[in-house]
């Protein structure tokens, strides 16, 4: 249906332009390069034809492909954001084409020695015969989600020049800032004016999530008192050990290391101390809301008994929901899953229904209004050097893109 090499050059334009976002910054967007690819979107949206594109002082842009069909059909969007991820270097980004992959180790930067191995990556071996867009080894590739972008605008393009396939009026909106937890901070749903969306998010071709944690994150302080070692009998108390009875208290099998699926966990993202004071910061998942709201019992719980044994505050904690699970909010309507995954069907994609094991813009923009499920955009190990992307699951996402439109069309025909 779609050119592969539209695809692929439409795709290089979009990682070569470095988007990190900065979780230590407060503006939106977090960066000021983040408008080199959002200007240059919002130019595209017009030289395609489509309407009422707008780009903000967020950067948050919106744009609107209009019905051309008499019947009244429900307006749907599809979303993606064009940051990437401040885990791994995003500038100078390389991208290298393997063209009809053999199945075997794929050198990525030869003078480093970095491979990228389907003995180590399983999800590899599927791609065989496939064409793949990878990283040059020093950087990530930006897939996450700049082949979400790729693919909606791609779409977008191939419904503006075949006015026989028949749909409602169709809402683009791309963000920044998704991978620091902000995308939808500043999104206008009622400017937006759908009434559901999709995100272009997922990983490999075939997710379709319409469930995610719910997610907050725990600052925890510990206060110590600094003695000269050589006098501090009675009288040094190590903010650092206290830390690691901190630590040591919670259950040290649910972890993400030792966590799938719809288990949750605690995770100790960072450290920070000395003798004196000491800094520990959690995140907290778990898809259950009530394992959820225990977890954080649980942490509050702990911190009350440290202070008991010191019969003082030695410790604090402060907990910040971040998102909540948006299965609440898309089982009321849960036949707009149903129409993504029969377009995955006629798209020859076999539907893989699995919780998100993370967050995404979706789960936020649910709960301001605007239901939002998740679907795959075809990339695999985001954030790092690893980073890959098949072209054929690009291919298969526009279509599906495309089928979900004239789905959408054809459900509200009279």
């Amino acid at each position: 249906m779609t050119n592969k090499q539209e695809i692929i050059n439409r795709f290089i334009s979009y990682v070569t332009i470095d988007t990190q976002s900065d979780p230590e910054s407060s503006s939106t967007p977090s960066t000021e390069k983040q408008w080199d690819l959002a200007n240059k979107l919002a130019e595209e949206l017009k030289e395609m034809g489509l309407q009422e594109v707008s780009i903000d002082e967020h950067a948050y842009i919106m744009a609107t492909l209009p019905s051309n069909v008499p019947h009244e059909v429900p307006v749907i969007g599809f979303i993606s954001h064009f940051d990437t991820s401040p885990d791994f270097s995003g500038t100078n980004v390389n991208p290298q084409i393997i063209e009809n992959y053999n199945g075997e180790d794929i050198i990525l930067n030869k003078e480093k020695d970095i491979i990228l191995s389907p003995d180590y990556f399983e999800d590899l071996i599927q791609y065989k015969g496939q064409n793949l867009i990878t990283t040059d080894g020093t950087t990530l590739l930006g897939a996450d989600d700049k082949a979400g972008i790729t693919e909606i605008m791609t779409a977008m393009k191939y419904l503006t020049e075949h006015p026989e396939i028949k749909h409602g009026t169709i809402k683009v909106g791309f963000t920044p800032d998704e991978e620091i937890g902000r995308g939808a901070h500043k999104f206008d749903v009622e400017k937006f004016g759908a009434e559901w969306a999709y995100t272009m998010d997922g990983s490999q071709v075939g997710e379709l999530e319409f469930e995610n944690f719910n997610a907050a994150g725990a600052d925890v302080i510990i206060k110590g008192k600094s003695v000269h070692p050589g006098y501090a009998k009675d009288k040094l108390v190590n903010s650092m050990y206290i830390a690691q009875d901190f630590i040591n208290s919670l259950p040290r099998l649910e972890t993400p290391e030792h966590t799938e699926d719809r288990q949750g966990f605690f995770h100790l993202s960072s450290i920070k101390g000395d003798v004196e004071e000491t800094k520990l910061h959690y995140i907290i998942r778990d898809h259950d809301r009530n394992h959820f709201e225990a977890r954080k019992e649980m942490m509050q719980d702990l911190v009350a008994e440290i202070n008991a044994q010191y019969e003082k505050e030695v410790i604090e904690i402060k907990i910040e929901d971040q998102y909540f699970n948006m299965r609440e909010k898309i089982e009321p309507v849960q036949h707009i899953v149903e129409i993504a995954k029969i377009a995955m069907e006629a798209a020859e994609v076999e539907p893989i229904l699995k919780p998100i094991r993370g967050g995404t813009d979706g789960a936020q923009l649910s709960f301001m209004g605007l239901p939002c499920p998740n679907i795959f955009a075809g990339g695999h190990n985001f954030h790092g050097k690893y980073e890959y992307v098949p072209v054929e699951s690009m291919q298969k996402a526009v279509e599906v893109i495309v089928k979900i439109a004239e789905l959408t069309a054809e459900k509200y025909r009279r």
